[in-house]
């Protein structure tokens, strides 16, 4: 038990200096930063098939190198808007981000959230924006509205995770956290997961 106190604190303690928010901040690392360059309309196609060929590649991805290249082209599905108008306000939303402007994205976000809400990209770039401006209780509702629409979207997973444990929710975000490896065994944040003194994990 004492052992287990102690790593909770320490798990609390790196999570409080902000070393693993990257991920829930838009900087999850090379993959995403090229799928975000430019968001594309969708073409039409075997949408649901090509999804689940990727994710089984990425759960079968024999090393680092190889699942970084998977997590890309899943972030690039991911951020392939419905139509131009969508991914127009994307684009936008993306750009008014990368200069800081957060009431300017969160507004543009707001319209496509509500103009396609079905985009569960949509909601995770809100949630970001959400998590930047300090409100982590509007970003966890709309990582839950992600996660409808994409059960397996590791990095909304990832953001949960590391907000619920800013909360000391160490639990429930363990889960998720064992959850979002299971998916993505190269995980960035998988260095998250506390050891037991058994070896297995909480």
């Amino acid at each position: 038990m004492r052992r287990g106190r102690s790593a909770r604190r320490r798990l609390a303690a790196i999570v409080a200096a902000g070393i693993v928010l990257g991920a829930l901040a838009g900087t999850a690392g090379p993959a995403l930063a090229q799928a975000v360059q430019s968001v594309v309309r969708a073409e039409p196609g075997d949408g649901e098939a090509a999804r689940a060929r990727l994710f089984m590649r990425l759960y079968q991805a024999a090393d680092e190198t190889q699942a970084r290249e998977i997590e890309g082209e899943i972030w690039r599905h991911w951020l392939e808007a419905p139509d131009e108008e969508a991914a127009s306000l994307m684009n936008e939303a993306l750009r008014l981000r990368g200069v800081w402007d957060l009431a300017g994205a969160r507004a543009v976000l707001d319209r496509l959230t509500e103009a396609r809400p079905g985009w569960a990209e949509a909601w995770n770039q809100r949630a970001t924006i959400r998590f930047m401006q300090d409100d982590t209780e509007g970003s966890l509702l709309d990582i839950e509205e992600t996660l409808r629409r994409e059960p397996k979207h590791f990095g909304a997973m990832a953001g949960q995770a590391i907000i619920l444990m800013r909360q000391g929710r160490f639990e429930t975000a363990q889960s998720i956290l064992k959850w979002a490896v299971e998916i993505h065994p190269f995980l960035a944040e998988r260095s998250m997961l506390i050891e037991q003194p058994t070896g297995e994990r909480i």
